[in-house]
């Protein structure tokens, strides 16, 4: 698959995860969310690859602990002591 191929705009990023496109715009302008970059001057992207990883850090750990996406709007979990 090619890197165009594997970037997707935030309206297909936001089906291919969940969520709302506003959701990602808010997570963006927060500092928040899945990694995104910039094609071009005003254009914002998505790799398919940075998504999946967002996904996998939102899953639950063994001990039953919910950590990502859903457990706090957006932001990547942290470690606790």
């Amino acid at each position: 698959m090619t890197e165009q191929q594997n970037s997707l705009t935030p309206k297909q990023a936001a089906k291919y995860v969940g969520v709302s496109d506003a959701a990602l715009r808010l997570w963006r302008s927060r500092g928040e969310g899945p990694r995104h970059f910039k094609a071009g001057e005003k254009l914002i992207r998505y790799r398919r690859a940075d998504l999946d990883s967002w996904i996998e850090a939102g899953l639950s750990e063994p001990a039953g602990r919910v950590v990502g996406p859903s457990s706090s709007v957006g932001k990547q979990p942290t470690a606790q002591q």
